[in-house]
């Protein structure tokens, strides 16, 4: 699986952002599939994820009530829409595909990630 992450950039705060992360294969529609991010000198942390049928959603409490994640199955595609951003959302986001079917919040549980999409927010 190859997944092609799209839509990063810099936007002032309070300001949106959408990502894209297209899949290749035919087996997108069983993974479970989720984004994370990685700030300068810090670890990759999880922001969300979904499950293969978009029926299950997980998000991290910072990121809850502001990101929404979704899917598309027909376009092998999942997306983060980003709104009232702030600068400690700057990082570089990655998303990831698990094939097992359950949500998982830790780096270890994904089976093939993206390449990193760089988002500044300025103050």
């Amino acid at each position: 699986v190859q997944l092609q992450a799209s839509g990063g950039g810099l936007v002032q705060a309070g300001g949106s952002l959408r990502f894209s992360c297209a899949a290749s294969g035919r087996a997108f529609s069983s993974y479970a599939m989720g984004w994370f991010r990685q700030a300068p000198g810090k670890e990759r942390e999880f922001v969300a994820a979904i499950n293969w049928s978009g029926g299950r959603i997980a998000y991290a409490a910072s990121v809850k009530g502001r990101f929404t994640i979704s899917r598309d199955n027909a376009k092998n595609t999942v997306y983060l829409q980003m709104n009232s951003l702030k600068p400690e959302d700057t990082a570089v986001y990655y998303c990831a595909a698990r094939t097992a079917q359950t949500l998982e919040s830790i780096v270890g549980g994904y089976d093939y990630w993206g390449q990193g999409t760089q988002v500044t927010v300025s103050s």
